[in-house]
């Protein structure tokens, strides 16, 4: 991994802050090229609690190295700083020391925004519920059901190096519409070689945690909203505390669904349950199948050029000031879509 020093990128502003990392846009001097700075949260520097931060960076490093910089949906690491104090750089009076990873900036908008936009009424579920749930219109070169296929990819790279990748809900995938690629943003909650599987009550994890999470977020039981305010609000946002409670959860969501899609989304929930799967592929096929059957599903709707209109009626909402926070281009983006 190479060694970078912060002098080396202009500082542009922040971009968001969790409980784990910070994260500021800045332009790499060099190149000219937007990146992402990410370090622990100022607030677990300043009490020296960033420890454990700084080992998940470099377990997220490590898999990286072996997996990431081979997938396609995960932004290229151009390096990372030395453990410093960068009180000067960053304008703050922390007096610890930690390290900056630095990212090639990710193409498009979150599947789901930041909670807090909604106090402004962005409609933060756009992404998610357009592009993953609902994808009703896409561009020619794309193929059906991107987000999905993208992320299983993704998955099947990182299980042939030994990791599993966790932590993949919208907030953690960005979706450029033009083109169908997604970006993961935050690929370093991972169990395998060696990391600790147990995650505070949930107990140990694996890679059946990330089916979870693909059920819950990105297949949906209901058909697309039939009018455009039903796209606004991201899908089944309560975190996954319990993967029993969640199976019980999502079986119960289905039970409305046809005959078809019912007995084969429940059929493929109950192997997540009792962690059957063996491989990435032998969930991949389930949940294609599933999609297969929402195409169907979706394409037979009573009045599927009402549904349309309402769809892109929420698609006309990415064209608003907020989304140009993010590298989208709206003019550009959206005119395969629009129709």
């Amino acid at each position: 991994m190479d060694t970078v020093t912060l002098e080396r990128f202009e500082l542009v502003g922040p971009l968001g802050s969790g409980a784990d990392y910070d994260v500021r846009a800045a332009v790499d001097r060099e190149t000219g090229e937007p990146v992402v700075l990410k370090r622990p949260s100022p607030q677990s520097v300043s009490r020296q609690m960033h420890g454990p931060v700084e080992e998940r960076t470099a377990r997220a490093l490590e898999a990286y190295e072996s997996a990431g910089q081979y997938c396609d949906s995960v932004p290229r690491v151009v390096g990372i700083t030395e453990v410093a104090v960068h009180d000067e750089y960053f304008g703050e009076d922390l007096g610890h020391p930690y390290s900056v990873r630095v990212e090639e900036r990710a193409g498009g908008i979150p599947l789901v925004g930041d909670p807090r936009s909604r106090i402004l009424r962005v409609p933060i579920g756009l992404g998610q519920n357009l592009f993953a749930l609902h994808p009703l219109s896409l561009p020619d070169m794309v193929a059906d059901w991107p987000v999905q296929t993208q992320l299983l990819e993704a998955q099947e790279i990182y299980a042939n190096a030994g990791y599993a990748l966790l932590d993949l809900g919208p907030h953690n995938v960005f979706y450029s519409p033009g083109t169908g690629r997604i970006a993961l943003v935050d690929a370093s909650a991972l169990v395998g070689h060696g990391v600790e599987s147990s995650q505070g009550n949930r107990g140990p994890q694996d890679i059946h945690d990330f089916y979870v999470e693909m059920v819950k977020f990105y297949l949906a039981p209901q058909l697309p909203p039939a009018d455009t305010a039903g796209y606004f609000d991201p899908y089944n946002q309560r975190p996954v505390i319990s993967v029993e409670d969640e199976c019980d959860d999502l079986v119960r969501s289905f039970a409305a669904s046809d005959d078809q899609l019912r007995e084969t989304a429940t059929a493929c929930i109950q192997k997540v349950r009792q962690r059957g799967y063996s491989a990435v592929s032998d969930f991949g096929a389930d949940l294609r199948e599933c999609l297969r059957l929402i195409n169907i599903r979706n394409d037979r709707m009573p009045d599927r050029p009402a549904a349309l209109e309402a769809w892109r009626g929420a698609l006309h909402r990415l064209s608003e000031d907020h989304w140009t926070r993010y590298q989208f281009d709206a003019h550009t983006e959206l005119a395969a879509l629009a129709g």
